[in-house]
Order: C-alpha cells, then structure tokens, then sequence
C-alpha cells in the first residue's frame, strides 16, 4: 500500500527519497559526524612541549598528559637529582599546559556559541576577554 499512496516504508528510516527537509538534515548530520571525527584524529596527535631549567630540560606530552618524550642536555646532570627531577616535572607540566591549549585551539571553532562554550553568555565572555 505504501508504493500506493508515495510514501516511504516504516521500515526504512533512512529513505529519504521525496522528503527534502528530512534529506538535508541526514547530510548534515553526516557531514558533522565526519567532521567530528577528523577533530578527534587531530586531537589524539597534538602533542605538547615544555622547557626548564633554562631550556636544558625538554619535555614533550599527549594530549592525554602521557610523556612522550624527554631530552636532558648533559649540562642539567650538574643540577643534582633534586633539582634536575623537579625540572623534569616543571618541563612536564609546562608540556601539559601546552597540549591542552593544543586541544583547546582545535576545539574552539567547534564549541563557538554553543552551550559548551558558555550557553547564552558565550559572545558576552568573549567580548569581556578582548
């Protein structure tokens, strides 16, 4: 009865034929999945770098905060192990900040003006920051 009258089986939710509006809302709605899913690609390879003890300790961080990478110029061995442990955790929390503005920067052209960038007051904060 459905070939009958036009309309589109209930069994099939995903055949938009004749329905314009309906069509263009699944693309949409594709073309956002998609683009969400290159963000989360982006995301897990950003990556980090952080400096101290005068740059002779460099420290480099996933997104994720894991450490990935660590360089000591031989001139920090002199630091003592105190000192040349505390640099290590200042280079890595530095790294750390730096991934997360990293991720914060890819984020941002996606969570403009929504409620994840502060709701209604979203244009207002930003303007506040300026």
């Amino acid at each position: 009865m459905s070939q009958e009258t036009g309309m589109t089986p209930p069994g099939d939710p995903f055949n938009v034929a004749g329905d314009q509006e309906l069509g263009r809302l699944l693309k949409d709605y594709q073309r956002d999945v998609a683009a969400l899913e290159r963000l989360g690609d982006e995301i897990a390879t950003v990556r980090g770098r952080g400096e101290a003890a005068e740059g002779r300790v460099v420290a480099e961080v996933t997104q994720g905060g894991a450490l990935a990478g660590l360089t000591i110029d031989p001139r920090a061995m002199r630091l003592g192990s105190a000192e040349l442990a505390a640099a290590v955790l200042e280079a890595a929390a530095a790294a750390a900040r730096d991934a997360e503005q990293g991720a914060n920067d890819l984020l941002g052209p996606f969570i403009a003006g929504t409620l994840l960038d502060g709701g209604d007051d979203g244009p207002a904060r930003e303007a506040r920051r300026r």
